[in-house]
């Protein structure tokens, strides 16, 4: 298996919900990034999850926004990205890494290029927010070389999709949980549960959730029913500003270690 499938395996057999956390690689400081990567595990992150700066980032509001900018004002590009992620494995062969981003970057990049060296740094699956499964021909290279293409599901997401989308699902599918850009603060978690058990009528991967989920009580509401939650905007505001090593690995756990204890609280 592939280290998302066993990760999400074991979190099943311990009956735990997963942490997947993200940040932007690159912000705030780029040399500081894989220090981060390492803190958010040991804080309790079952994934992490490394956004790649684009200028464009349609998905994301203005948090990620400006830490795209921030990285990328800083010469952050995709082959710094593959860089850390390799060193990264040198400490941690177990933790799951999945880049998000947006095809432009691994257009510019190659695709079939970009898969070689991302298997070869260690990176296990790809989200590309302007991929539809429509469109996933493009990253047949990637899935080829072993990268698996995590999928999204959104409130929007019409039924007649559900099913080519629960079939295609690698790794785990990502349940957008409100209609609108990453950091969205209106999630109601009986509206999440709904569209989830919906959701699981066309596929057995897990369901991770993310958007609009900002602080320890947001990610108990759906532990009761999803297999990951996903928390990125909080955590990058969190973290905007520090600027030494020591600073970003503490206000990385001070921010995690509460949702975390949420998360395996009864």
């Amino acid at each position: 298996m592939s280290r998302i499938d066993d990760r999400f395996a074991v979190l099943a057999a311990a009956s735990r919900t997963g942490l997947i956390p993200f940040v932007t690689a690159g912000d705030p400081v780029p040399e500081h990034t894989v220090a981060l990567m390492h803190a958010l595990v040991d804080a309790g992150a079952d994934l992490v999850e490394l956004g790649v700066p684009f200028s464009d980032p349609m998905a994301d509001g203005a948090v990620i926004q400006h830490a795209s900018e921030r990285a990328i004002a800083k010469g952050v590009g995709l082959g710094q990205v593959l860089g850390w992620v390799e060193e990264f494995r040198r400490r941690d062969a177990a933790t799951p890494v999945v880049l998000m981003g947006y095809l432009n970057p691994l257009e510019i990049h190659g695709y079939a290029r970009f898969a070689r060296e991302a298997v070869a740094a260690g990176v296990d699956g790809v989200l590309v927010v302007d991929c539809p499964l429509e469109e996933a021909a493009v990253l047949q290279p990637l899935r080829a070389a072993g990268l698996q293409q995590i999928l999204l599901a959104a409130p929007t997401t019409a039924a007649a999709r559900l099913g080519p989308l629960g079939k295609a699902v690698e790794g785990f599918l990502y349940y957008v949980s409100v209609a609108g850009t990453t950091g969205n603060r209106h999630m109601s978690a009986d509206d999440v549960a709904v569209h989830v058990a919906q959701l699981r009528q066309y596929t057995d991967k897990p369901v991770a959730v993310g958007f609009g989920i900002r602080d320890a009580a947001g990610a108990k509401a759906l532990a009761r029913f999803a297999n990951a939650v996903v928390i990125g905007s909080a955590l990058v505001d969190a973290l905007d500003g520090a600027t030494t090593a020591a600073a970003i690995a503490a206000r990385a756990r001070e921010f995690l270690a509460p949702i975390r204890t949420a998360l395996d609280t009864p």
